[in-house]
């Protein structure tokens, strides 16, 4: 018999399992309706009931609901994405899910239903936060994951409060922490709540904590493991999703990474230590101040820092947004960039929800240092020749600053770096006369280089995302007003001019026998005269 949705259950399949459970249900106390499903999950008809169950989740939360019409393609990969995952969670999960559906009034929106299914899902939250960033998606479709990323709310403020009694005892009286009732913010893995407290002897002061969510740690391998799992099935030529495997492969490379740093609270606080001196000696940049004796391996105590969202600052005055684009650069780009430090921390999560900006004191403040990393000066160094040699339209020079940041990667390949070469001249065969390539295009390049299987350092790709990424805010805060590559020439001309030349980091001083004379060609380049 065909199925059918049965009246008054939310998307069961009539005569069949998920009918059969909610006859149950309503005669069963509800302690024992999780262990009812999970008896039937690892019975002999497992494999059924979990097919069923997956059908049952397409009927709740319909694909036409989650996927725009301009986006109509992508429809049967989300269908098939979460059919995947939900009948290949473990059977303790799954029950736990389908349970609530099931509590949930039958006329609850399908949005909601949504919001309950990814509960205590970091992976499935987190695949929803990075693909509401990449630009290459519908914007509608990039709305609507937005949406749902700020709908998430998986832990009460009474769970954060007692974690933080449990984890700091009493140093919560030794510094007369004070905490607010109600949490300020959630993401997929921490939640964060206000709090004052008082160093002895010191005057009363504002700050925050992060907080691991409880459940966090035992959910991670599993979500890792799954999502694995998925790129292999949605990536296989049966599927047909061959115009989604670039953006699948990327999605899941940048989820594994998130989460595995996010966990790292250790990392994270070190890291706002570094950043601090990174950025002493800028003016308009800031970062919030760890607050040491209140942090724990899961619990990071720092300062409270006020600003509205970068995207949304001064929105009536155009000349103080391209300011706040040119602070945006040389504090996420110039900054680590030109460092001394080797290797130079950088922040690789720059989307707008990690940037404020106060109006008041024109400052711009970088929050969740959770994805850092670090890239030596001789990285940056090809990096920068990279970038120049691009805009000098050199194609020669181009190829050899990418085959040194390959070697940087492993022993040389000479395959690899034919397709380097192949690569290289095919883009400046495309280009326009007229074009000025720069920064983005040299990191589009490697974009491509990587998927071609050309190797790259890992930080070498957290730096081409941020890089990205930061293009895509910089368009929504002042469009293409302020090129990355203006910023950078000055804050390189600045930096030297102030140390009288003796500052030219990360550059040596061979670098400059090369450039000039390149520069010296530009205009004959750029006039179509030379090739």
């Amino acid at each position: 018999m065909k199925p059918t949705i049965q009246p008054g259950i939310p998307g069961a399949l009539d005569g069949g399992p998920l009918a059969l459970w909610a006859a149950q249900f309503a005669a069963t106390e509800p302690s024992q309706r999780i262990p009812l499903v999970e008896a039937a999950l690892q019975g002999s008809g497992g494999r059924y009931w979990r097919r069923a169950i997956g059908q049952w989740i397409g009927r709740l939360v319909p694909v036409e609901i989650l996927v725009p019409d301009s986006a109509a393609p992508w429809r049967p990969l989300v269908r098939d994405a979460f059919q995947f995952v939900f009948t290949h969670l473990s059977i303790r999960r799954l029950a736990t899910k389908v349970v609530a559906q099931f509590d949930l009034p039958p006329d609850t929106p399908p949005e909601q239903r949504l919001l309950r299914l990814i509960n205590k899902m970091p992976g499935l939250q987190k695949v929803g936060q990075v693909l509401a960033r990449n630009r290459r998606l519908p914007p509608k479709l990039r709305q609507a994951l937005s949406e749902l990323e700020n709908g998430m709310s998986d832990v009460t403020s009474e769970e954060v409060r007692g974690l933080i009694e449990e984890r700091l005892g009493g140093r919560l009286a030794e510094y007369a922490v004070e905490l607010e009732s109600a949490i300020l913010s959630e993401a997929s893995v921490s939640a964060v709540i206000r709090f004052t407290w008082c160093y002895p002897g010191r005057e009363r002061e504002q700050g925050v904590f992060k907080v691991l969510k409880p459940y966090v740690p035992e959910c991670f391998d599993e979500d890792i493991t799954l999502l694995q799992k998925l790129g292999l099935y949605l990536a296989s030529p049966r599927r047909g999703y061959g115009f989604a495997i670039r953006e699948v492969r990327e999605m899941l490379a940048e989820v594994r990474l998130l989460l595995e740093h996010e966990l790292d609270f250790r990392r994270e606080q070190s890291s706002l230590l570094e950043a601090v001196q990174m950025y002493r000696a800028s003016i308009g940049i800031r970062v919030p101040r760890l607050i040491q004796p209140l942090s724990t391996a899961d619990v990071t105590a720092m300062s409270a820092e006020e600003g509205v969202k970068v995207t949304e600052a001064f929105p009536r005055s155009p000349i103080r947004r391209e300011r706040v684009a040119a602070q945006l650069i040389e504090a996420l780009v110039a900054a680590p960039f030109f460092s001394r430090q080797d290797p130079a921390l950088f922040h690789a999560d720059p989307h707008a929800g990690n940037l404020l900006y106060d109006e008041t004191n024109r400052e711009l403040v970088i929050l969740d240092w959770a994805l850092a990393e670090k890239l030596s000066l001789e990285a940056r160094r090809q990096l920068v020749l990279l970038s120049v040699m691009m805009t000098l339209r050199n194609r020669e020079g181009v190829g050899k600053a990418i085959r040194n940041l390959a070697r940087s990667a492993g022993r040389p390949n000479r395959a690899r770096f034919r397709t380097i070469d192949t690569c290289v001249d095919r883009f400046f065969e495309h280009l326009p006369p007229g074009a000025s390539p720069g920064t983005l295009d040299a990191m589009r390049l490697l974009d491509r280089l990587a998927l071609d299987g050309v190797h790259f350092p890992p930080p070498l790709f957290l730096f081409r995302k941020i890089v990205l990424t930061l293009d895509a805010v910089l368009h929504d805060v002042a469009g293409h007003s302020v090129p990355i590559d203006d910023v950078l020439v000055r804050q390189y001309l600045t930096r030297s001019a102030a140390s009288l030349g003796l500052f030219h980091a990360p550059l040596a001083g061979k670098d400059f026998a090369a450039i000039p004379w390149n520069a010296l060609l530009y205009p004959l380049r750029r006039a179509g005269w030379l090739t």
